[in-house]
C-alpha cells in the first residue's frame, strides 16, 4: 500500500490555491468541479508524482471545531519536510508567507510553523543528520 492522496480542510479554496503554489511552491495537480463541488490538489514541485494534498473547502461544522481547536493550541494540521529550512524560511518569508514560529532547534531537529491565512498551521521540519 501506498499513501497517495490526504487533504487538509480550508476556509477559501482559492486563497489556499494562492498560498500553497505562489507561496510554499507547490504545483496545482488537479483542479475540475461536480456541481458545487471543487476537487483541488497539490504536489510538491521536487515529487510531481507524490502524494497529493486535497485543499478541501470546510464546509463540515465538526471539521471546523477541530480546525479551530488545533490552531488555537498551536498544533500543525500538516507536517512537510525539508533538507534545508533556513532556505526555505527565507524563500517563504519573500513570498509573503507569516510565520507563528521561526524556525527553531527541537531535540536536533530544526522546526517553523507558517500560517496557510486558511485556517491552518503548517510545520516544516529539516530531520537532525545523525
Amino acid at each position: 500500500m501506498k499513501i497517495k492522496l490526504t487533504s487538509i480542510y480550508v476556509d477559501d479554496q482559492e486563497k489556499a490555491l494562492a498560498f500553497y503554489t505562489g507561496v510554499l511552491g507547490f504545483t496545482k495537480k488537479a483542479d475540475f468541479s461536480n456541481g458545487p463541488f471543487r476537487w483541488l490538489t497539490v504536489v510538491s514541485a521536487e515529487e510531481l508524482d507524490g502524494t497529493e494534498l486535497q485543499l478541501a473547502l470546510n464546509d463540515n461544522p465538526a471539521a471546523k471545531t477541530y480546525q479551530q481547536a488545533i490552531f488555537k493550541q498551536g498544533q500543525p494540521a500538516l507536517m512537510l519536510f525539508t533538507d534545508d529550512i533556513k532556505g526555505d524560511h527565507e524563500r517563504i518569508k519573500a513570498n509573503g508567507g507569516a510565520f507563528a514560529m521561526a524556525p527553531t532547534a527541537v531535540t536536533g531537529s530544526t522546526i517553523a510553523q507558517v500560517n496557510d491565512g486558511c485556517g491552518n498551521l503548517i510545520q516544516i521540519t529539516e530531520l537532525a543528520r545523525w
